[in-house]
């Protein structure tokens, strides 16, 4: 049965990951770390792995090899919703957010590495920079990571985003909140 917090479509858990790449990936060791990654969707816009990189020596490597089985979990847009932005005197405070949740297998793809780091950083630079100005030393930095594909389990997301506010009150918190990235995530996701 669907929540009221659930995204609106499919795509947009990837278009939160676009937004807001960096993770925490959790092994069943609760070795943990912040890491950047890439969703990997199929036709209908649904998540299926989530791909990207890590040193070799980060714990959770060893850990992912004796156990593929983990956690991911991102937070995109969030805020405190004061009562100071409702003209109701009797309305109590919350915190909007949107969150995902991965439960995940993780498969090392060593031979993917380079695709790793050149698609991630395509991602957040563009063509404003290239891993080519680094010359002789990426391949030297290459040895030191590994990439992997986390592949998707299950997934819970909540997009707690004012969707069970009234219309008065809701509007009130669009108009007024100061996060205005925020805001606009709750109109996008009050749409039909």
């Amino acid at each position: 049965m669907a929540t009221p917090f659930e995204p609106r479509a499919a795509a947009d858990a990837a278009r939160l990951i676009a937004g807001y790449p960096l993770a925490w990936v959790v092994s069943r060791a609760f070795h943990s770390s912040p890491l950047p990654l890439l969703a990997e969707t199929d036709a209908s816009g649904a998540i299926v792995s989530l791909f990207g990189h890590c040193g070799r020596r980060n714990p959770l490597v060893a850990d992912f090899r004796a156990d593929a089985r983990g956690l991911i979990l991102f937070n995109g847009p969030q805020g405190y919703v004061t009562p100071q932005l409702l003209s109701r005197s009797d309305w109590a405070p919350t915190w909007n957010y949107a969150a995902l949740r991965f439960t995940v297998d993780v498969e090392f793809v060593e031979e993917e590495t380079r695709e790793a780091i050149e698609r991630l950083v395509a991602a957040m630079e563009g063509d404003r920079w290239s891993t080519d100005r680094l010359g002789a030393r990426y391949e030297a930095m290459l040895g030191e990571i590994i990439a992997f594909r986390a592949h998707v389990v299950a997934a819970e997301h909540s997009f707690k985003l004012g969707q069970d506010e009234s219309a008065e009150d809701f509007a009130e918190i669009v108009a007024g909140h100061p996060d205005r990235i925020l805001a606009a995530w709750m109109e996008e996701q009050a749409k039909p």
